[in-house]
């Protein structure tokens, strides 16, 4: 079953086409991943995909709504954890997702059991009533997933989750990732520079280079695509993006991921 369906989605700024017709399906209940290097489109894409930005053609429809037609009732099925924070320091966790409930407009009956049933399925229930300023930044992301997902969207989008953090707390946010889909059956759409990440959480990935999608497959088959299987994802993401870093970008985007990394650091 198809929960997303993006048909010639496309964004310009001025002279400049940003997102160019871009058109993917994803299944319900799968993990999705975009990549590309920085300025490739990945995070104009998400911003349309959440209603924050509107497209200047092309639909995008999650379940049965169009975005662009029923944007409150599409807001309604989707959660979204950007790359810079989210989170209040000076609350605690619980005051931060009761905060996110209230937003959500969650039953008064049921706030307080939905906000400690996400802490407690990420791993958070401990730390509840500690102030977010003393967070690691692993608990920052899991505390930020678990705002978002407060109204058990059906579909989840995630722009670079673990940016900033160290490979052992990456590694429980992906854990925590993969237990949402098992669990609850929702899906990820989720943007990333780390390679290792998309291979390891992906069942397909799409490519994006310089405005368009290059590249969509599973993983493996894009593997195979380029030569083999004994080919690694970096090799895919070289070729189809014609050895393209896999970050950098611009000055106002190396200082939103540096000031992303020193807050969860």
């Amino acid at each position: 079953m198809t929960i997303l369906k993006i048909k010639k989605l496309s964004r310009r700024f001025g002279d400049q086409l940003v997102v160019d017709s871009l058109s993917i399906c994803v299944k319900a209940g799968e993990v999705f991943g975009l990549l590309g290097p920085n300025g490739a489109g990945k995070t104009t894409a998400i911003k349309m995909l959440t209603t924050l930005l509107a497209p200047t053609s092309g639909t995008a429809i999650i379940d049965r709504f169009d975005l662009s037609l029923h944007p409150s009732e599409a807001r309604r099925m989707i959660g979204y954890v950007p790359q810079l924070l989210c989170a209040d320091g000076c609350l605690t966790g619980y005051e931060n997702l009761l905060i996110f409930a209230k937003l959500y407009d969650l039953p008064r009956a049921d706030r307080k059991t939905r906000v400690r049933e996400a802490l407690d399925f990420m791993g958070l229930a401990d730390a509840a009533d500690r102030l977010v300023r003393n967070y690691s930044g692993g608990m920052i992301r899991r505390m930020e997933i678990a705002q978002a997902v407060l109204h058990r969207p059906r579909v989840l989008f995630l722009d670079e989750p673990t940016v900033g953090l160290d490979p052992t707390a990456r590694k429980a946010v992906w854990k925590y990732i993969e237990e949402l889909r098992a669990n609850y059956g929702t899906t990820i759409f989720l943007t990333t520079h780390y390679l290792e990440e998309a291979d390891a959480l992906c069942s397909r990935v799409a490519v994006m280079h310089l405005g368009k999608m290059v590249a969509l497959g599973t993983p493996a088959a894009l593997k195979v695509s380029i030569g083999g299987s004994g080919a690694t994802l970096n090799e895919v993401f070289a070729h189809y993006t014609h050895g393209a870093p896999e970050s950098g970008g611009n000055y106002r985007e190396t200082s939103r991921t540096r000031r992303t990394a020193k807050r969860l650091g």
